[in-house]
C-alpha cells in the first residue's frame, strides 16, 4: 500500500544517484584525451584536495571517472553506468545488491580508490584466499596504475609481510585473517608486534555470507588447555548403545538432543551407576556431544576426514575450513566417533563475533547478489541499508517450478535424466548439491549414464581446480556438479572463458608436456614455443611456484620489465586470441540452444543460497533457465511437515516416478525457509546481544593494553593503580566501622596490616598516625607512604640494571591483564551457558547476564590492580656476580 502511494523507495534512491552518474559521464571525453602520465598525475591532485579538508563526496565524480578510464586502459573493461551506481552505494556505507555477472569486483575499486585517497587504508574483504589474491592481482592493477599501493594478506605469510601489506592504501584480505590479526594484535607484548593500523573503511564482498552466515560462529584464538580426556572415547562407545526415541530425542530445528528419563538411566547404568550430573565427575556434556556427533554431524556433509584429521566443511560455501574447530568438546566428540586423533581441549585466549568486529569500522559497506531477503537484519544489527542496483541488461532467465518426488531415488534418477537430455542437446548444465556425499552420488550416476562432467566439492583435490572448473562451466555440452555455489567469484561465460583457457594452456606449455592439452593440439608453432619457454625456465632455474607466479603476472596487463614475463605475456596473447575465435562461435551456438541450465538438487535452509545458485544463469542478458528437483525425504520437507504431502500423494495414488508441480508446494517450502531464517536470525541476534555485553569489556581491556604498549614510562600508571587500591582499602574500612563502631581499633590494625603486606614496607606504620583522620586524609597519608616505598623499590631495582623498573612494570601489567582476561572469558562462558535457567524464575536472562557480567568484570579489574601492585612492591631483584 505504501509503495502504491509513495512509490518504490529503492527507485527513488537510484534516481538520486543517476544525477551523479551523469556528472561522471560528462568527464569521460576530457579524460580520454589525456596521456597515461597526465591521467596518473591526477591522483596526487585528488590527494591534496582530500588533505585540504575537501569532502570526498565533492571529488567523487572526478575519482570515479578517473578509475573508469584507467580500468579501460589497464584491463580493457569500461564500467557500466550501473556499476558506477554500485560504487556510489559502497562509498555511502551501504550494501549494493547486484546480480551475478554484473561485475561486483570491478565496482569495489571505485569506492576503494576514492576512500584510499585519504591515506588511512581501505580493506577489501573476500571469503577466501584465492579470491583475495585474484582481486589484488587483477582489478588491483587499476589503483596501482593510478599511483596507489596495493596490499594482499594471505594465510601463512610472515608478521613483517602482514604489517607491510596492512600499511598499503588498499589491502585485499579474507574475513577470518582480518579478524584473527585483530585478536592477535590485542595479545601483543610489544607495539612492534602489532600489524594493523586503525580501522577506517571496509568493503565486504559476498557481504551476506560473511555478516549473516558466518555470524553464527565467533572468531576464537585458543591456547593449550587440559590434556585429552578418555571420556570422549568412553562417551562415544556409550552413544552406540543408545536408541533414538527410546533414550533421546533429536531436535533438528535447534540442532540439539534431549535425553529421556530412560536415556539418563541407561547412561548411568553403562557408567557403573555414576551420576550423569555429578559435579565432581561430570559426564553429561560428553554424552550430549557424543550423541550430537552421532545424529547431527555427518561425514562428507558437515566435515571430511583427511590424514586422520577431522576438518570442518563450511555449509554455505562448501569449502573446507582448515584450522577451524568446533568448541565445547564437540570437535573431540566427532574425532572419537571417526577414530581420528583426539586433540587436546583448548582454552579461549581471545574471541570476538563478526558482528562486533565489523562494527569497529567507522565506515562499512558491502556487495552481494542476494541481500534483500536479509535487509531487516543487516539494518538492525549493522545499520546497513540494502539498495538493489538494476541489471545492465534485462534478465532473460526462466525459473521453472520445482518438481517434487516421493523418494530420493526417483529424484536423483530424474536429475541424471535431465543432465543427459541437456548434454545431448548441447546446453551447458550446472548442478548445485548441498554436500560432498551427494555430489559424489550424482557423479557416480552420471558415470553410469556415460556423461562426461566436472566435480567441484570440498575435497582438496577439487578445490585446486575451482576457478578453472567454474570458468569452463559454460562450454557447449559441459556438465558441472558443484557443492554450494556461494561466493565462487568466477563468472560462468557461455562458450567458455578464453583468458582461463589461455592461462591453462600456458601452464602446460611451460610444463613437461610438449603441447597444450586444452583445445589446441599438435600445433607445430606451439611445440616450438613450448620448447623455447622450457629452455628459458631451465636457464633461469625457476621453481614450479615461481613459474606459476610469473604466469599470473603475464596474464595481467600491469607494467613489467622482466624479459621472461614479457615473453610469457606475448605467448598468452597469442593463445587468448586463438581461443577467443573458437569461443565466439561456440557462444553463439550455446545462446541459440538456450544458455546455461541450472539444476538445484535440494532447497537450502536459506532462500539466499537458492537464489545464488539460480543467479549463475542469465548473466548480462544471456538466456538461461533453472529448476529445483526435490523429494519428500529432503531435510527441509522432513523437518517441516513433508509427511502431510506424502499422505496426500498416497491418497491420490501418485507413482514414485511422477513428480508434483504446484504453487501450493512452493509456498509451503518458502514458508519453511522463512521459519528457518527467522530461527537463525534470533540465534544470531541473541549471540550479538550477549557478545555486546562482553564487547564493552573487551574494548576496555584492549584500550588499556594499547595504552600500556604505547607508553614508555608506566610509573604513573602503577602509582595510580596503587592509589586506587589504597582508596578501596580505606573505603572498605570506613564502611565496616560505620556498621560497628566498636570494631574500629581492630579494623584499623587490619587496614595497616593490609597496606604493609601489599607494599612490602620495610617499617611498621603507627596506628596512632591514622587515628581521627577522615577518609580523604587517611588516603593521602597512606599514599605518601606508598610513594616512598615505590621510590625505594625503584632505586633498589635500578641498581641492578638501568631501565629494569620500567620493563618490570610493563611485564607485570601485561602478564596480569592477560591472565585475568583469559580467566574472565572462561567465567563468562560458564555464565552464558547457565544463565538461561534464570528464565524459569521469571527473570530476563539477558538482564541477569549483564548484571553478573558487570560484577565479574569489576571483580577482575580490582584483582588485576591488587595483583600488579603486590608483584611490583614484592619484586626481589637478584644481583649477578
Amino acid at each position: 500500500m505504501f509503495q502504491t502511494l509513495f512509490g518504490d523507495p529503492n527507485k527513488r534512491k537510484i534516481k538520486k544517484y543517476e544525477v551523479i552518474v551523469d556528472e561522471i559521464n560528462k568527464l569521460e571525453p576530457t579524460l580520454q584525451s589525456l596521456t597515461d602520465s597526465q591521467l596518473q598525475s591526477k591522483t596526487a591532485k585528488l590527494i591534496d584536495s582530500v588533505h585540504s579538508e575537501k569532502d570526498l563526496d565533492i571529488i567523487l565524480p572526478d575519482a570515479f571517472a578517473l578509475v573508469r578510464e584507467a580500468s579501460y586502459r589497464v584491463l580493457g573493461l569500461r564500467h557500466f553506468d550501473v556499476q558506477l551506481l554500485g560504487g556510489i552505494i559502497l562509498h555511502e556505507g551501504k550494501i549494493a545488491e547486484m546480480k551475478t555477472g554484473e561485475g561486483k569486483t570491478l565496482v569495489a575499486i571505485l569506492a576503494a580508490y576514492l576512500n584510499a585517497l585519504s591515506k588511512k587504508g581501505v580493506h577489501v574483504v573476500t571469503v577466501n584466499d584465492y579470491l583475495a589474491k585474484r582481486d589484488a592481482e587483477w582489478v588491483g592493477q587499476v589503483p596501482k596504475f593510478l599511483g596507489l599501493s596495493i596490499g594482499l594478506v594471505q594465510q601463512g605469510i610472515s608478521q613483517q609481510e602482514r604489517e607491510n601489506n596492512y600499511s598499503k592504501d588498499i589491502t585485499y584480505i579474507t574475513n577470518s585473517e582480518l579478524g584473527f590479526d585483530y585478536l592477535r594484535d590485542n595479545m601483543a607484548i610489544e607495539m612492534n608486534d602489532m600489524v594493523q593500523r586503525d580501522f577506517y573503511f571496509c568493503i565486504i564482498d559476498e557481504v551476506d555470507s560473511i555478516l549473516i552466515d558466518e555470524a553464527r560462529t565467533p572468531l576464537i584464538i585458543s591456547g593449550a588447555g587440559d590434556a585429552v580426556d578418555e571420556k570422549y572415547i568412553r562417551a562415544n562407545e556409550i552413544s552406540k548403545y543408545l536408541d533414538k526415541t527410546t533414550h533421546y530425542e533429536v531436535d533438528e530445528k535447534a540442532r540439539n538432543i534431549i535425553l529421556t528419563e530412560e536415556g539418563i538411566l541407561k547412561c548411568e547404568e553403562l557408567l557403573d551407576n555414576k551420576g550423569l550430573y555429578n559435579p565432581e565427575d561430570p559426564w553429561a556434556s560428553y554424552i550430549f556431544n557424543a550423541v550430537k556427533a552421532k545424529e547431527l554431524f555427518t561425514k562428507d556433509v558437515h566435515y571430511i576426514v583427511k590424514e586422520n584429521e577431522v576438518i570442518i566443511v563450511d555449509e554455505f560455501t562448501g569449502r573446507i575450513m582448515v584450522g577451524r574447530r568446533w568448541s565445547d568438546g564437540l570437535h573431540q566428540a566427532i574425532e572419537a566417533k571417526e577414530g581420528a586423533t583426539i586433540q587436546n581441549e583448548s582454552q579461549t585466549l581471545a574471541s570476538i563475533t563478526y558482528q562486533n568486529f565489523f562494527l569497529l569500522y567507522p565506515k562499512l559497506s558491502g556487495m552481494t547478489g542476494t541481500a534483500k531477503t536479509e535487509a531487516y537484519e543487516l539494518d538492525k544489527i549493522y545499520g546497513l541499508d540494502v539498495i538493489c542496483v538494476p541489471t545492465n541488461k534485462k534478465m532473460k532467465r526462466k525459473d521453472f517450478p520445482d518438481l517434487v518426488y516421493k523418494s530420493q531415488y526417483s529424484k536423483w534418477k530424474s536429475i541424471a535424466d535431465e543432465c543427459l537430455d541437456m548434454h545431448t542437446l548441447g546446453r551447458p548444465v550446472l548442478v548445485g548439491t548441498t554436500s560432498v556425499e551427494k555430489s559424489e552420488l550424482l557423479s557416480s550416476l552420471l558415470l553410469e549414464y556415460g556423461i562426461p562432467h566436472n566435480l567441484l566439492n570440498a575435497k582438496p583435490e577439487n578445490i585446486k581446480r575451482e576457478a578453472e572448473i567454474i570458468a569452463q562451466a559454460g562450454r557447449k555440452g559441459s556438465v558441472t556438479i558443484a557443492t554450494n555455489m556461494a561466493g565462487r567469484g568466477t563468472d560462468i561465460l557461455l562458450g567458455g572463458n578464453s583468458s582461463y583457457m589461455a592461462k591453462a594452456a600456458l601452464s602446460q606449455l611451460t610444463g613437461e608436456s610438449t603441447s597444450a592439452k586444452v583445445l589446441i593440439k599438435d600445433d607445430p608453432k606451439l611445440e616450438t614455443l613450448s620448447k623455447f619457454l622450457r629452455d628459458q625456465i631451465k636457464l633461469l632455474n625457476l621453481s614450479e611456484e615461481a613459474i606459476q607466479e610469473k604466469i599470473s603476472i603475464a596474464c595481467e596487463k600491469g607494467f613489467t620489465d622482466d624479459p621472461f614475463i614479457i615473453t610469457l605475456r606475448a605467448s598468452y596473447q597469442v593463445l587468448e586470441d586463438q581461443y577467443s575465435v573458437l569461443i565466439k562461435k561456440e557462444r553463439e551456438e550455446v545462446l541459440t540452444l538456450g544458455g546455461l541450465h541450472v539444476i538445484g538438487t535440494e532447497r537450502h535452509e536459506s532462500r539466499r543460497v537458492d537464489n545464488q545458485l539460480r543467479g549463475r544463469a542469465g548473466r548480462q542478458g544471456d538466456p538461461g533457465s533453472s529448476r529445483f528437483f526435490l523429494s519428500l525425504e529432503d531435510n527441509l520437507f522432513r523437518i517441516f511437515g513433508g509427511d502431510r504431502i506424502a499422505s496426500m500423494m498416497d491418497t491420490l495414488r501418485i507413482e514414485e516416478s511422477v513428480p508434483i508441480e504446484s504453487s501450493f508446494l512452493n509456498k509451503s517450502l518458502e514458508s519453511a525457509q522463512k521459519k528457518v531464517e527467522a530461527y537463525y536470525y534470533d540465534a544470531r541476534k541473541q549471540l550479538f546481544e550477549y557478545d555486546e555485553v562482553l564487547n564493552y569489556q573487551r574494548q576496555a581491556i584492549y584500550s588499556e593494553r594499547r595504552r600500556i604498549l604505547a607508553s614508555r614510562n608506566l610509573r604513573n600508571w602503577i602509582l595510580q593503580y596503587a592509589e586506587t587500591t589504597i582508596r578501596d582499602y580505606v573505603t572498605q574500612y570506613f564502611n565496616t566501622i560505620e556498621q560497628d563502631k566498636s570494631s574500629e581499633p581492630s579494623q584499623r590494625k587490619k587496614l595497616l596490616q593490609k597496606v604493609e603486606d601489599l607494599l612490602g614496607l620495610p617499617y611498621t606504620l603507627d596506628m596512632s598516625s591514622i587515628s581521627n583522620l577522615s577518609a580523604k586524609e587517611m588516603t593521602t597519608f597512606l599514599c605518601q607512604h606508598m610513594r616512598i616505598a615505590y621510590d625505594l623499590k625503584e632505586s633498589q631495582i635500578e641498581l641492578i640494571e638501568n631501565g629494569l623498573m620500567r620493563d618490570l612494570e610493563r611485564s607485570f601489567l601485561l602478564q596480569k591483564i592477560d591472565s585475568a582476561w583469559k580467566e574472565h572469558l572462561q567465567n563468562m562462558n560458564g555464565l552464558r551457558e547457565t544463565i538461561g535457567w534464570r528464565g524459569y524464575g521469571q527473570k530476563d536472562p539477558l538482564i541477569e547476564y549483564k548484571n553478573e557480567a558487570y560484577s565479574l568484570f569489576t571483580s577482575m579489574s580490582v584483582n588485576v590492580r591488587h595483583s600488579v601492585i603486590y608483584l611490583i612492591f614484592r619484586a626481589q631483584p637478584i644481583l649477578k656476580n
